[in-house]
């Protein structure tokens, strides 16, 4: 049987593990998020346990996703060589520390904003000359 053929093994707590470093979460941050939404104490060691079960139950899965910001179906089907593929495609670092890993995303053109901006001061300005104008003639 080739790797290709064969079925994967899901394990969701390994998924809940990847999927927590790559978002850059420590587990004590999984678990006091976990700990809100479930209304229960969750410490590191208890994240810890839950990312060496193979399987975790829906309810559970569902919360553990909330906390992570993705859907209990990504962690089901996680599949590491996607995920990092898609991560490196979307990766948008706020800083130039990363050679094109800014991604700004302009859906205007800001010389355009900045016209407009410079264009509505002006009318600002004038109708306050006008004003100051017409208090003046009184």
């Amino acid at each position: 049987m080739t790797t290709t053929t064969m079925n994967k093994i899901k394990n969701h707590g390994r998924a809940i593990k990847r999927i927590r470093e790559m978002r850059d979460m420590k587990q004590q941050s999984l678990g006091d998020l976990l700990g809100k939404i479930r209304n229960e104490v969750w410490d590191q060691k208890k994240i810890s346990a839950l990312e060496a079960k193979e399987a975790i139950e829906p309810n559970l899965l569902a919360d553990v996703s909330k906390a992570l910001g993705v859907t209990p179906e990504s962690i089901e089907n996680f599949d590491e060589s996607v995920a990092l593929n898609v991560f490196a495609n979307t990766f948008n670092s706020n800083d130039t520390s990363t050679l094109n890993a800014i991604n700004y995303g302009c859906t205007f053109n800001p010389i355009d904003k900045i016209v407009e901006i410079l264009q509505e001061q002006n009318k600002v300005k004038d109708e306050m000359i006008r004003e100051l104008i017409n208090k003046l003639a009184k």
